[in-house]
């Protein structure tokens, strides 16, 4: 069978020679610029830095925005963020200065500032924070006494979260805040604790009711004492009256008035005989034996006056 012989008139490889030939160069050229561009920019967010490095060795630390790098020689080794980050809470144990054994909850925050610190000098942030957190709070608690590291836990609170900053400043980390959740107690000493609150109680109310009553006997000597003082100006006054009166009458008498003072004498006791006569229930008048001179006088010097 005869084979038909190709046809001279149509060639593959002249056709892509043709089309691909002149500008396959150039495409190559565009698609490795375009590449370059893509790897050259590096939009970092907002919540995060970028550590970038150089043939191994730190070149920079990109923060939030666009910024660019050199492609195939730079690279993103790290990719750190700044937000603020929390600890699971952790428990110590620790003994006071008293010898008492309690237990510690506690709580960091921190944040990263330098990444570049952070992750060349220190492999396991979390972790070695909260070993730092732990020492420093065993420390701390060791020279205080149970009662106060009850009372003074603010105190407490800035003395540990001051330390913790302190150790770790080297790795480009800031502790915004350290929290002391809870303090507690094995249950012997919650009962000798109660025993001794209630103790204290007691005592603050015995002192209590016997302020009291050295205030109310403060108080009786005082309203005796002005009671007297003033029993004592009103017989003094009562004394300067009848005094003056006593006077008075010296006075009449050494002038030439006995007449009236018996007249008022007289009256006086016709007086006193009318009071007792209009009297309820009186039916029987004892009258003194000079009643009738009195009357008899009284009215003589009415006449006489008349």
């Amino acid at each position: 069978m005869k084979q038909d012989p190709p046809n001279p008139g149509f060639d593959m490889e002249a056709l892509l020679d043709q089309l691909f030939g002149g500008s396959l160069v150039v495409l190559l050229l565009a698609l490795f610029i375009i590449l370059c561009i893509f790897l050259a920019i590096r939009i970092v967010p907002q919540s995060e830095q970028h550590v970038v490095e150089r043939f191994g060795r730190l070149k920079s630390v990109l923060g939030p925005g666009i910024n660019f790098i050199v492609p195939f020689l730079d690279r993103v080794a790290h990719r750190v963020s700044i937000l603020e980050r929390q600890l699971p809470n952790a428990t110590q144990d620790a003994i006071t200065a008293d010898n008492v054994l309690v237990q510690i909850d506690t709580s960091v925050f921190y944040r990263i500032l330098e990444p570049e610190r952070t992750v060349y000098r220190i492999r396991d942030v979390d972790a070695a924070i909260a070993t730092t957190v732990a020492g420093i709070v065993r420390a701390e608690i060791g020279k205080m006494e149970l009662d106060e590291v009850q009372s003074n836990r603010s105190v407490l609170i800035s003395t540990i979260k001051a330390s913790v900053e302190d150790a770790v400043n080297d790795w480009g980390i800031e502790v915004t805040r350290a929290e002391i959740l809870d303090v507690n107690l094995d249950q012997a000493t919650r009962d000798a604790m109660l025993q001794q609150l209630n103790a204290e109680r007691e005592r603050r109310a015995a002192v209590t009711r016997a302020e009291g009553q050295k205030r109310a006997v403060e108080l009786q000597a005082d309203a005796d004492l002005y009671a007297a003082r003033q029993e004592a100006e009103a017989r003094r006054v009562e004394a300067d009256a009848e005094a003056y009166a006593t006077g008075v009458v010296a006075e009449a008498i050494a002038k030439g008035g006995l007449e009236a003072v018996q007249y008022n004498i007289a009256l006086e006791q016709v007086k006193a005989i009318s009071k007792i006569a209009g009297g309820q229930g009186n039916q029987t008048i004892v009258v003194p034996a000079d009643a009738v001179d009195a009357f008899g006088k009284a009215f003589q010097m009415l006449k006489g006056r008349g």
